[in-house]
């Protein structure tokens, strides 16, 4: 734990080794993020929440909520403002090269090997364990903050989280429209 500590406090922001730090952790993150957007969310409150103190847990539901709403990838939304929130302007360069390095250089793999990826059994069985794998991450970080929200008797996110849930699941209501509205009642 005091490694920990002694670590938070060694990373001084706007240093050579600040942006080492930033890359590297954007980009395991970004390598690791299988599976969709949403996994994100633990990736990021592990990395820049709980290990390194950097943001806290509102500020990386705030940053993921922003990102998602905006057009373009969730994942390179969230690092640029991620890394402008950091350090400016050359703290979002690092993050969004960060970001976008893992699937380039995966997709330049894949698309390389195409035909070896596209049949193998094996590729196509480890693809759906980690479809499931992801499920799961994305499930726990959603029982997380709803424990969260009911913990701190928040009733008007608690009413907006219900209410987009049975819009979206019973009424079939079209998810853009759920984040449109729920922008809307945030704001209000």
């Amino acid at each position: 734990m005091e490694e920990q500590q002694d670590k938070k406090l060694t990373i001084v922001p706007g240093t050579r080794h600040f942006f080492w730090i930033l890359f590297k952790s954007t980009f395991l993150i970004s390598a690791f993020t299988v599976g969709g957007g949403m996994v994100i969310i633990p990736l990021l409150k592990t990395k820049f929440v709980d290990e390194y103190g950097w943001i806290d847990d509102k500020e990386t539901l705030d940053i993921v909520a922003i990102a998602q709403s905006m057009p373009g990838v969730m994942a390179i939304n969230a690092s640029i403002m991620l890394g402008y929130r950091m350090a400016g302007l050359m703290g979002t360069a690092v993050t969004l090269l960060a970001t976008a390095l893992p699937p380039l250089i995966t997709m330049t793999l894949i698309a390389f090997f195409y035909d070896i990826f596209a049949h193998n059994y094996y590729i196509q069985l480890a693809l759906k364990g980690m479809q499931c794998g992801a499920t799961a991450v994305i499930i726990n970080v959603a029982l997380n903050l709803i424990q969260k929200l009911v913990k701190k008797k928040l009733l008007l996110p608690i009413l907006i989280f219900l209410g987009t849930f049975a819009a979206v699941l019973i009424f079939d209501v079209n998810l853009l429209y759920c984040v449109l509205a729920d922008g809307i009642l945030g704001l209000l």
